[in-house]
């Protein structure tokens, strides 16, 4: 499965907390990369280390033109962590990833297949959407 990263922070002591748009966040160590990668030993500048932003679509994440790390290492070889907000998705996520159209999720709110408030809130403007829910409803994500 593919996962596309959704955002990504820099950490004390060269970490990196990354959340994926599946709902789950994981912390990865890019200090072993100093050692494996000479290249990355530029990230010893803490002002280029906290440059760090999500590649355009979510495939990886990178710093500047040399340096950069894939979606798949990062999910690999990454921890994951408990947070508040795991197992939660907005509904672009959900419905890229389960290839389905927003209006399929509304509709599933009005017809009571998602229950708003267990399975579904909404925050502002934005829809979110539980994994659990997702994966009952619509078995596993296709993307």
């Amino acid at each position: 499965m593919f996962h596309k990263i959704k955002n990504v922070s820099a950490l004390a002591d060269y970490r990196l907390s990354v959340q994926f748009s599946e709902g789950c966040t994981k912390i990865y160590d890019v200090k072993p990369l100093f050692e494996l990668i000479p290249v990355f030993n530029e990230l010893k500048d803490q002002n280029l280390f906290s440059d760090v932003c999500v590649d355009v679509g979510g495939h990886g994440i990178v710093w500047n033109d040399d340096l950069d790390l894939s979606c798949d290492e990062l999910w690999e070889n990454g921890v994951s962590v408990e947070t508040p907000f795991d197992g939660l998705m907005a509904f672009s996520d959900a419905t890229a990833l389960w290839s389905l159209n927003e209006s399929t999720l509304r509709k599933a709110i009005s017809y009571g297949k998602l229950v708003e408030g267990v399975d579904v809130c909404k925050f502002g403007k934005q829809w979110v959407v539980s994994q659990k829910a997702m994966l009952r409803e619509y078995g596993e994500p296709t993307a």
